[in-house]
């Protein structure tokens, strides 16, 4: 049965005659499972084109442009297919197709950050290579318009990301069906290299940053475009001007991750922040920015059920030297990247979101941890609970509510099954405040679901933090050894 989809195209581009596909769909790729596919390239203007899948037939017509796109009906797991373009005589085969799950994983150097100097990767990689798990790269480029297309080519093996590659694999392993990771990432980037030009009107600082770089960086961009040299089909910028390109607003977006739009996935896992914890004011902007880029971003795929998952930053020393009742690194009154992970789980107040709960990995000095495995269990925990509705815990405890009496508080959590300590001692983390708003070191004990806390130099508590520090001393887990969730009851001001 040939079915005939013609939808109206709104982007110009320059007239081709030669058929093609945009360059996300090649041979090896995942298509993703359960919805429907977009299918789209350019054809000669006004020509039929018809796209052929595993016995589906599609047919559209290109607009005036040649710009031409099909919509394939969802299905399940399986392959390997071909995929058959055909227009006006001429034909392309695409080979090798599987369909399954797709992700995008996208960030900063974190989650650009490979395995292979990780020495308790090896098995995970090896194994890897026996299942049905493949990976594209999104090529390191930046643009000042929308592009249509991008460097990067779909191989037969798992992504270089750490992160990508053990989230890949648990992934797999969990269900059983083919999975794609489409890894666009980039060190460095902040999350405004990542918005489009249309969050200029909704968010007053990115405007701002925009106008500045109209003004003072534009030209320099242009000229070190012009000046690019490209050696085996990548880049070879000079460090200092790399890293120029990638910390400069929209245009990442712009060359990395428009190109995609609307590929079908399940959604995307984004490990990013550090560049925006360089001050308290940027952090507690980001809790405006990431829903505002997260809604813009299913608008222009018109999904709203695009998942998204932020990995939360890690326990890290650093801290803002400016203002806060400490400079100790444990200390939930000081200002360090506790504020960042407060904004980045502002995210959930959107559906179809979860935040990876890293606060029990990370290293003191090092922004760069290598303890990446765990990260992409946790983000598959959020998967299969939220997405496909398995009987896993999606993370570790989460607070719920806070109880005050005289002398202590009681904190309820979801998701505390099991709640116990990962080292059999004592619970460490949390701490209380009276009126004065001074913080204390509380004694904890575990009751059920729920814990008690005291301490002698707070006679009648009215507030409490969980975990809420640059690199707190944290063991409070769940019966999936799922780190809780730092948290904090009060709403007092930095």
């Amino acid at each position: 049965m040939i079915r005939i989809v013609c939808l109206v195209l709104l982007w110009t581009v320059s007239v081709s005659a030669e058929l093609s596909v945009s360059s996300v769909f090649q041979d090896s790729m995942v298509l993703q499972r359960e919805m429907p596919i977009p299918v789209w390239g350019k054809a000669l203007p006004k020509k039929k084109v018809t796209v052929d899948l595993n016995g589906q037939k599609f047919q559209c017509l290109a607009n005036s442009n040649g710009k031409w796109q099909v919509r394939l009906t969802a299905q399940e797991a399986g392959g390997p297919y071909e995929l058959k373009v055909t227009s006006e005589g001429k034909s392309l085969s695409l080979k090798d197709v599987l369909i399954g799950e797709v992700w995008i994983c996208s960030g900063q150097s974190n989650m650009d950050m490979g395995h292979s100097r990780i020495e308790n990767y090896k098995p995970l990689i090896a194994e890897s290579q026996d299942l049905p798990i493949r990976s594209l790269m999104v090529e390191k480029f930046v643009a000042f318009d929308k592009q249509d297309s991008f460097n990067g080519q779909w191989v037969k093996s798992t992504c270089s990301s750490a992160v990508g590659a053990s989230f890949a694999y648990h992934l797999q392993k969990a269900l059983n069906v083919p999975v794609g990771i489409i890894q666009t990432s980039w060190g460095s980037s902040s999350v405004e290299g990542w918005m489009p030009i249309e969050l200029t009107e909704k968010l007053p600082h990115f405007k701002k940053e925009m106008v500045n770089f109209a003004k003072n960086d534009k030209a320099k961009v242009e000229k070190l475009l012009v000046n690019c040299r490209k050696e085996n089909g990548s880049t070879n910028w000079e460090r200092k001007d790399n890293i120029f390109l990638r910390t400069r607003p929209n245009i990442l977006y712009n060359a990395m991750m428009h190109p995609l739009v609307p590929f079908a996935c399940r959604g995307i896992a984004w490990y990013q922040g550090e560049a925006n914890s360089k001050s308290l004011e940027a952090m507690l902007q980001y809790k405006e920015s990431l829903p505002a880029w997260v809604k813009e971003l299913r608008k222009v795929w018109n999904r709203e059920d695009l998942y998204f998952m932020p990995v939360m930053l890690p326990a890290f020393g650093k801290m803002i030297h400016k203002g806060g009742q400490s400079m100790d690194i444990a200390h939930p009154g000081a200002r360090s990247w506790a504020w960042m992970r407060e904004s980045q789980l502002g995210i959930l107040n959107l559906p179809n979101t979860g935040v990876a709960t890293t606060i029990d990995l990370g290293d003191v000095k090092n922004i760069h941890p290598r303890d990446k495995k765990d990260i992409g269990r946790r983000l598959t925990h959020l998967a299969l609970y939220n997405i496909h509705k398995q009987a896993v815990l999606p993370q570790g405890p989460t607070f719920k509510k806070a109880e005050f009496s005289k002398s202590s508080a009681i904190i309820h959590f979801d998701h505390a099954e099991g709640m116990k300590t990962n080292d059999s001692n004592a619970i460490k983390g949390f701490w209380i405040a009276g009126e004065d708003k001074v913080w204390h070191n509380a004694t904890a004990e575990i009751k059920g679901n729920s814990i008690a806390l005291n301490s002698p130099k707070v006679t009648t508590p009215v507030a409490v933090r969980y975990a809420f520090a640059g690199f707190p001393e944290v063991n409070l887990i769940n019966k999936d050894n799922l780190p809780a969730m730092p948290f904090r009851t009060d709403i007092w001001a930095p």
